[in-house]
C-alpha cells in the first residue's frame, strides 16, 4: 500500500463488502444471492427510475424474507494458512508493538498475557477465517479503537476505497445510523443513482425496505438495503419534518468515487457564503473535487467547511486540502522517539488563503477530521461551530505482513502548534455551540450552517 499514515474513524457506507462499525473492512463470506423472481410489474403507481443496465430487462422482485438476508458482494475469502504459517504470521503482527506502540504501559493492559491468550488459540486450531478475526480480536484489545488488523481480502477492499472506487450494487447512498431512532439518515447521494432519481436527499431516512426495518433491537442493517442488480424494492423513507413515504427504487451498480457537496447558501443580506461537506479524507479524489469548487466558488465572502461526518483518512488526502486554506508547519506529530511537523504548502485557490472560515464539527467528527478542524482553529485560520468531537487522534502506521495482509499500529500522538492541548483527552472545543439530530433538519434549516453565517458576520 502507497499511502503513509492513515487516520481511521466513524462511517458507514451502503454496500460496501465490509463492516464499517469498527471502520475497517472485515472479512465477509462468499454469499450466493438469492433466487430472483422476474416480473415486468412494479409495485407503485409512481414512475419509477430504471438504471441504464436494466433497461428492457425483467425487473426482479425479491420475497421479503429473502430480501432480509444477504449482501450481494462477496469481499472473497483469504488463502487458507497452516497452523504453522498462523503461527509464523501471528508474530509478524505482535513483533513491532511492544517497542512502537503510542502508549508504552499499553494503558494498563496485560500485552504479554493478551499475547499468549490468542497464541494458545491457535495452538488449540483455528480456521484461517476465524484465524483472522481472532487477530483482528487481539489489535482491538489494545482500547485506543484506531489500531487494526486488515486481512489479505480486507486489504484489497480498503485500497480500493481509498482510490475512490465505491463498487457495489445498491441504491446509491452513504448513511448515518441512528439506534436511538430506529433508523438510517442519509449523508450523501450519488449523482446518477437510483437514489437520487427517486428524489431522495441528504437527512432524509430509511426506517424500511419491503416493510422489514433496517434498524431492530438496538442492530442496524444496511445489507437490507442491498440486493442483485435490477432488483426492486419498496423503501420507507422519511424527510424531515413529514410523515413516512413509500419510494420504489431499483438497484444498480455504484462504481463511483464519493460525491463532495459544494454549494452556496443562501443568505438575507446577498453576501456569497460558499459551504463544502468534507464527507471523507479516505478517498484521494476529495482534494481534486475541493479543489474544483473552490475554483467554481470565485470570490467569496465567507467559506463553511462541514466535518460534523468525516471520518478521517489519510494524510495524503489531508495535506493537500490544509494548503488551499493554509501555509507552513501547523503541529507536530509526536511518538515515542520522535517528532515530526506537519506541514502545509500555500497552494491558493482563488482567494482560499485568505477567505473567512468557518468549520463545522460533532461527534462524528473523527481523527484527521478532528485535526484539520483543530489545526484550522489553533492558528487562527477558523472559528469552529458545532459539538465537542470526541477525541480520536492517535495516528497510524502500516506494516505490511508477509501474507498480504496489513497490521495498522498507533504510534503517534498530535500536538498542536500553540495551544498544545491534548485533544486525545478534550476533543475539539468548538467556539460556537450548535447542534441538532440529522434526520431533523434540511441544508435550509441547518442550525450550524445558521451559526456558521452569523459568526461569518452575515445573515
Amino acid at each position: 500500500m502507497n499511502f503513509k499514515r492513515l487516520f481511521i474513524g466513524l462511517i458507514l457506507f451502503f454496500g460496501l463488502a465490509c463492516n464499517l462499525t469498527s471502520k475497517i473492512p472485515v472479512s465477509t463470506p462468499t454469499l450466493v444471492p438469492p433466487a430472483l423472481t422476474p416480473t415486468t410489474a412494479i409495485p407503485t403507481s409512481v414512475p419509477v427510475y430504471v438504471p441504464p443496465e436494466c433497461v428492457g430487462k425483467p425487473v426482479a422482485t425479491l420475497p421479503a424474507a429473502t430480501t432480509v438476508a444477504e449482501p450481494t458482494i462477496s469481499a472473497g475469502t483469504n488463502p487458507p494458512l497452516s497452523k504453522s504459517e498462523q503461527l509464523s504470521l501471528f508474530e509478524e503482527l505482535t513483533g513491532p508493538v511492544p517497542s512502537l506502540y503510542v502508549y508504552p504501559d499499553f494503558s494498563g493492559l496485560d500485552w504479554p498475557a493478551t499475547v499468549a491468550k490468542y497464541r494458545a488459540k491457535i495452538e488449540g486450531g483455528l480456521d484461517t477465517e476465524t484465524f483472522y478475526i481472532e487477530m483482528q480480536n487481539l489489535i482491538a484489545e489494545l482500547g485506543d479503537n484506531h489500531s487494526s488488523y486488515l486481512s489479505p481480502v480486507d486489504v484489497a477492499a480498503t485500497n480500493a476505497q481509498l482510490a475512490g472506487r465505491n463498487d457495489y450494487v445498491g441504491i446509491g447512498v452513504e448513511i448515518l445510523p441512528m439506534l436511538n431512532k430506529s433508523r438510517l439518515s442519509i449523508l450523501l447521494v450519488f449523482p446518477g443513482s437510483s437514489a437520487e432519481h427517486a428524489g431522495l436527499k441528504p437527512h432524509d431516512s430509511l426506517l424500511a425496505v419491503d416493510g422489514i426495518p433496517l434498524v431492530e433491537n438496538g442492530i442496524t442493517y444496511p445489507e437490507r438495503v442491498r440486493g442483485p442488480a435490477c432488483s426492486a424494492a419498496v423503501f420507507t423513507i422519511q424527510s424531515p419534518g413529514e410523515a413516512p413515504r413509500d419510494v420504489t427504487v431499483i438497484r444498480a451498480a455504484i462504481n463511483t468515487s464519493l460525491p463532495l457537496i459544494a454549494r452556496m447558501v443562501p443568505t438575507q443580506d446577498g453576501s456569497r457564503i460558499g459551504y463544502i461537506y468534507l464527507p471523507s479524507f479516505f478517498d484521494e479524489t476529495i482534494p481534486g473535487k475541493v479543489k474544483q469548487a473552490l475554483q467554481q466558488f470565485g470570490q467569496l465572502d465567507g467559506l463553511i467547511l462541514d466535518n460534523r461526518m468525516n471520518s478521517g483518512g489519510s494524510s495524503d488526502v489531508v495535506e493537500p486540502i490544509l494548503s488551499y486554506f493554509t501555509d507552513g508547519v501547523v503541529g507536530h506529530f509526536v511518538s515515542r522517539t520522535a517528532t515530526r511537523p506537519l506541514q502545509a504548502s500555500a497552494d491558493p485557490i482563488n482567494y482560499s488563503q485568505t477567505v473567512p472560515l468557518v468549520v463545522l464539527v460533532g461527534t462524528d467528527t473523527v481523527s484527521f477530521g478532528e485535526i484539520f478542524s483543530g489545526v484550522l482553529q489553533d492558528i487562527g485560520r477558523a472559528k469552529v461551530v458545532g459539538q465537542t468531537t470526541l477525541g480520536n487522534v492517535e495516528i497510524l502506521h502500516g506494516h505490511n505482513l508477509s501474507d498480504g495482509s496489513l497490521l495498522w499500529l498507533a504510534e503517534e500522538r498530535f500536538v498542536p502548534l500553540y495551544s498544545q492541548a491534548d485533544w486525545e483527552k478534550t476533543g475539539i472545543v468548538p467556539d460556537v455551540q450548535a447542534s441538532a439530530d440529522w434526520d431533523t433538519f434540511t441544508f435550509e434549516t441547518d442550525p450550524s450552517v445558521a451559526a456558521a453565517v452569523t459568526l461569518l458576520g452575515h445573515r
